[in-house]
């Protein structure tokens, strides 16, 4: 009679050592994967990404809505969008004119710079 009291004690124990022994398990894979697994590059990417398309979008305004110098020694200067449209809209009244004064701001803003002389001749 104390033999089957005895087994069933036995097997249980067994089944709670067993499961036991892959609760233990799955905790140490668990923790295996969470310090092995590598950093997610996405989202640190996609921030810098979206940090740099905002400077682009600021340098952009920048350059369409303010003046600036181009070349202060051929006197090329940046307009705004707007000013420089109501200025062409005022040149081009007269066609003819218009294109002689194109024709010499290219060639003035393409001209080569002057030649350095060295200082030892």
């Amino acid at each position: 009679m104390n033999a089957q009291p005895e087994k069933s004690c036995r097997t249980f124990f067994y089944a709670v050592a067993v499961l036991g022994t892959f609760l233990l398990m799955y905790g140490m894979v668990k923790v295996v994967i969470r310090y092995t697994k590598p950093q997610d590059t996405r989202e640190a990417r996609a921030t810098e990404r979206r940090k740099n398309l905002a400077d682009l979008r600021a340098a952009n305004a920048d350059a369409l809505n303010n003046y600036a110098w181009v070349d202060q020694g051929k006197g090329i200067v940046r307009l705004p969008v707007d000013r420089a449209l109501e200025l062409a809209e005022q040149k081009w009244k007269n066609p003819a004119e218009a294109r002689v004064d194109l024709i010499k701001r290219a060639e003035k803003a393409a001209a080569p710079p002057p030649e350095k002389k060295s200082e030892f001749e």
